[in-house]
């Protein structure tokens, strides 16, 4: 069966990781503390408090360097990333396959969204700033953390239940294995991305492919 939609990891999936790890974070962790100075009232500050109870701006320091998957900081991350890409000094990158694949795609009607573990403004900001132009309109959603985290079945029922599509008729990309296991728990189609140059690692259990016209003719998306 030729899927109907497609649900798209974004790091390591449609964008390199060292976009990720060595644009985004750094420069979100050189602007951390001016923002913290200048937002110290704000809500979502008055949350990193009642995560840590101490120093917001050693709690987001912390996660960062961990990588941690708190809702405030991927708040803070996006909003820091929001100025960046206004001003011009952010462009989201893609590999080369992803955005002709994408516009195929939408064209020819297949239904397209996005499940990464950057808050949904981040990855609208991602899509919309890229270096292959506004791509966000080809989405029908975005989803974050807040439905649940990615190595849970739960999260991508939740995801199918939104979309309004049979499970079956889903596919998830991911270059992460045991996002791929959750997803498959839940009834997804699914599929890794082995970039080279991510110097990503071949599972067993699900199919693969090195770009996204690879996953275009295993699956037959035109």
């Amino acid at each position: 069966m030729t899927p109907a939609g497609v649900l798209t990891d974004i790091e390591g999936t449609t964008t390199p990781l060292a976009f990720v790890h060595e644009v985004l974070f750094p420069y979100a962790r050189a602007r951390l503390p001016g923002f913290c100075a200048s937002h110290a009232g704000a809500p979502v500050m008055d949350a990193v408090r009642a995560e840590v109870g101490g120093d917001p701006l050693e709690a987001l320091l912390g996660w960062m360097a961990a990588d941690a998957k708190v809702a405030p900081l991927k708040t803070i991350q996006g909003m820091i990333w929001a100025e960046g890409y206004a001003a011009g000094e952010l462009t989201g990158k893609l590999y080369p396959d992803v955005a002709p694949a994408l516009r195929r795609w939408h064209g020819a009607g297949l239904r397209l969204n996005v499940y990464s573990s950057g808050s949904e403004a981040a990855q609208r900001l991602l899509f919309a700033h890229s270096d292959a132009g506004d791509l966000s309109g080809l989405f029908d959603g975005f989803f974050d953390t807040s439905v649940g985290l990615k190595r849970d079945a739960a999260s991508y029922a939740r995801i199918v239940a939104a979309t309004g599509l049979a499970a079956a008729t889903l596919l998830f990309l991911s270059d992460v294995e045991a996002e791929l296991d959750a997803a498959g728990a839940a009834g997804l189609v699914t599929c890794q991305l082995v970039r080279p140059a991510d110097r990503t690692a071949a599972g067993t259990r699900h199919p693969t492919a090195a770009d996204f016209d690879e996953v275009a003719a295993r699956f037959d998306l035109g």
